[in-house]
């Protein structure tokens, strides 16, 4: 199966729970102030935020009132232009710098470690030599997960003993790459609740010591999300972004979900890249965003 029909396979939830309904309020009526608010509950539904939400139905409401809109394939052509609009060119990671030094962020349970593991799958491919900074010390099993990706993908791995500080990890992962003349840096970090104040203290501490270990690093902080999540994705992405500044969003999950339109949420409301989604539980399952391509995707 081609990437394209899998990401059309796995938006199947978010259409149902989006473009579908769309139909069914449209279906054989016309554009008018009831019809808009059942609209605007379904876009909210789908967790595209109040933001979005509001451009889309004053969007439709001007298009109406010009008597552009008269049948269901033009609401839904246009929601597509709106909607790609929004989400505006991909803006994949870019690579420039040597070490380039990804600070990998989020919450418990969002898929941090996997995303980290099949980054540097990724990385590897490409030729690029990676070394994975096992700066979670809270857990001795996230260290054993990243080591078992390190192995798997060829990657080098900086690790402490279990409960060493998390900084100190990171520093000596880049020293260890400007010594060796690595390509990739990527640094996995505790899964911390976004609300728990001394855990994002921590947090701060990691990137302030990376910043002194490499002048301009980290060059991409990388909040993992969960796209099942919705709107508490939002909110996670709102409180990291004010504690350490978030460069790019990497969304897992997109496949079990009926909640994706919060992709369009955390564009508008944030204005944070979407660098990666994930889109199944293969290696090659995380993929650069391409937003023309999803919403198209979103609606086939």
């Amino acid at each position: 199966m081609g990437f394209l029909d899998k990401l059309k396979k796995g938006l199947a939830k978010t259409r149902k729970s989006l473009v579908d309904k769309v139909e069914a309020i449209f279906s054989g009526r016309k554009i008018d102030f009831e019809t808009l608010e059942e609209l605007e509950e379904a876009l909210l539904t789908a967790d595209l935020g109040v933001k979005a939400t509001t451009e889309i139905i004053d969007f439709l409401k001007e298009r109406s009132k010009k008597g552009e809109i008269k049948e269901i394939s033009r609401i839904k052509e246009y929601l597509k232009e709106e909607m790609k609009g929004m989400l505006g060119e991909a803006q994949p990671l870019s690579i420039n710098l040597k070490p380039y030094v990804i600070l990998a962020v989020g919450v418990n349970g969002v898929g941090k470690t996997t995303t980290i593991g099949k980054l540097a799958a990724r990385f590897r491919g490409e030729g690029r030599s990676v070394i994975l900074a096992a700066a979670d010390t809270f857990r001795a099993a996230a260290i054993e997960q990243l080591e078992i990706w390190a192995n798997r993908t060829g990657a080098q791995i900086v690790k402490h003993q279990g409960g060493s500080d998390p900084a100190a990890v990171a520093y000596d992962a880049i020293e260890a790459a400007k010594a060796r003349g690595t390509d990739v840096v990527i640094v996995d970090t505790a899964g911390r609740l976004h609300t728990k104040s001394p855990l994002m203290e921590e947090l701060k501490k990691v990137k302030r010591v990376i910043e002194k270990g490499l002048q301009g690093a980290p060059h991409e902080v990388l909040l993992v999300v969960d796209a099942t999540t919705g709107q508490n994705a939002l909110r996670q992405a709102e409180m990291f972004n004010n504690a350490i500044g978030v460069t790019g969003i990497a969304l897992t999950k997109l496949d079990g979900t009926a909640k994706g339109g919060i992709i369009f949420a955390i564009r508008r409301e944030l204005g944070i890249p979407i660098r990666f989604i994930g889109i199944g539980e293969g290696v090659d399952d995380l993929r650069d965003f391409e937003p023309k391509e999803f919403v198209e995707a979103l609606f086939s």
